[in-house]
């Protein structure tokens, strides 16, 4: 049964059309779109209304600034439905949004005022033993795949915290705890099945289309809706980390330990994860470090100098790969605001230390009165050789020959009053960032590239695509004529 409120809105559908446009663009209200699509596809979707459930979970995001109030949400279950529901959406120029885990903090990026597409119906995992790769569906998150090949004994290159969906993870590029070993999530796929704009479904690989099999990795949703990932898997062992609190009065020696580790360490199973913090309601800055080894005990003194330096909170541990992803809780706030930027960064040295322990004092300290539950600045430690893992071209990262690593701002508060005041603050404090690396010589961050899945709203493409702006432009041409992911939000072509 459908809602009277659909049911006029869709009896309302002819006398809609304007003038400027033709029978295959009409503009009509997003109700009747919802009915319209909910008339078309089959018993393996479903629609969902404001008030129901269903509706409230599809809208959801781990951040409240990212949710919107949609028109409707759409529970696609089959590559066929969703080419129905983007036919639909196309004739009728209706904005939507496509959402997976709904870990974007870039408001409209994958939520809208339109159709909601929630893809959490594609939720297959399926492993073959032969070719030793998994289908992932893009509805799921990572802990809901790590948890399924444990007992496998095998592993994906996936997300490190709690909560993360493999969709935007994977086609923003993806950094692993496993990323020195194997290299990116988009190094490790080998197929994509995607339902393109015109509503055609087909498997993407480099061997079909090599040039679309390269904007997909790294190219977001530019070119279609990605429903179902084929990754390599590899062996997978208990593992051995945990996370690391220190008061303020220990970030002298925790920036030490952290540089000796960056030139010392070159074993690809250890990575860490470096931040400070600064906590609003003790308006106090913390440090905490995220160690990780792939394997249940690491060698002697890799983390020695971490160990030493007395901590306020430990959870060290040997343990299975999704304990210490679900260990990390980046949403402990309900109800909260979050914003993501970020900036490359080649090392991290003890004047960049005091750089970013400035910055988390001073916007700590702006900030406070506008509703401020915590300022993070993370520095993600990673081999140089990170990107020799694959000889292919891919859309992100544009090049692969400077060895930067991906350096997030993490802002959280409660009013959206001050939405523009933290946007403008995670600008700000980006760019003294990435000028303070340039003036201590990283030269080469001038054609280091911006991580997509980090980057706020307004950076410039340029920045993340460089030189592959100009080929993923002309792509877009080809798949997408009639530009209907352009009703969708994120980053665009």
């Amino acid at each position: 049964m459908w809602s009277r409120q659909a049911l006029l809105a869709y009896l309302w559908v002819p006398f809609v059309a304007l003038r400027n446009q033709t029978p295959e663009q009409i503009t009509i209200p997003p109700d009747a779109v919802c009915f319209k699509i909910a008339k078309s596809i089959s018993s393996a979707s479903e629609v969902f209304y404001p008030g129901d459930p269903s509706y409230e979970k599809g809208i959801s995001h781990f951040a409240i600034s990212s949710t919107q109030q949609s028109r409707c949400v759409v529970e696609a279950g089959s590559p066929a439905d969703v080419g129905k529901i983007l036919g639909i959406l196309g004739k009728t120029n209706t904005p939507f949004a496509v959402k997976g885990g709904g870990h974007a903090t870039n408001p409209g990026f994958s939520s809208t005022p339109g159709v909601h597409i929630s893809m959490s119906r594609f939720s297959e995992i399926k492993y073959d033993a032969v070719s030793k790769t998994a289908d992932i569906g893009a509805g799921l998150i990572w802990d809901d795949v790590y948890a399924a090949l444990e007992p496998l004994g095998i592993n994906v290159i996936g997300g490190r915290i709690t909560g993360v969906g493999v969709a935007g993870f994977t086609l923003g590029g993806g950094y692993s705890f496993k990323t020195n070993q194997y290299g990116l999530a988009i190094d490790n796929v080998v197929a994509f099945e995607l339902v393109k704009p015109d509503g055609t479904a087909v498997t993407v690989t480099h061997a079909s289309d090599p040039e679309l099999f390269f904007g997909l990795k790294g190219g977001l949703n530019n070119f279609g809706i990605v429903t179902k990932f084929t990754l390599k898997t590899f062996p997978q062992t208990q593992i051995w980390g945990g996370a690391i609190t220190n008061l303020e009065s220990a970030i002298p020696n925790i920036a030490a330990a952290t540089a000796t580790f960056q030139t010392s360490v070159t074993d690809p199973k250890a990575a860490i994860i470096m931040a400070y913090t600064y906590e609003a309601a003790s308006q106090q800055v913390i440090a905490s470090q995220l160690l990780f080894y792939d394997a249940p005990t690491p060698p002697p003194g890799i983390f020695d100098d971490f160990l030493a330096i007395p901590s306020i909170q430990s959870d060290i541990s040997t343990r299975s790969y999704l304990s210490l992803v679900q260990s990390s809780q980046v949403n402990a706030a309900p109800g909260a605001r979050d914003l993501y930027d970020g900036v490359p960064i080649l090392a991290f040295t003890p004047g960049l230390s005091d750089v970013l322990l400035n910055e988390t004092m001073f916007w700590g300290a702006a900030l406070g009165n506008k509703s401020e539950i915590a300022l993070s600045y993370a520095i993600e430690i990673f081999l140089p050789s990170i990107y020799s893992h694959n000889s292919d071209k891919t859309a992100f990262p544009p090049v692969r020959n400077i060895p930067f690593k991906p350096f997030n701002i993490a802002y959280s508060w409660n009013s959206s009053k001050f939405d523009p005041d933290f946007h403008k603050a995670a600008v700000d404090s980006a760019a003294h960032i990435h000028k303070a690396a340039l003036a201590e010589g990283q030269t080469q961050l001038v054609h280091a590239p911006h991580y997509p899945n980090y980057a706020v709203t307004g950076t410039p493409l340029a920045d993340m695509y460089g030189r592959n702006l100009p080929a993923l432009r002309a792509l877009k041409a080809r798949v997408d004529p009639n530009n209907v992911m352009g009703l969708a939000g994120g980053w665009k072509f």
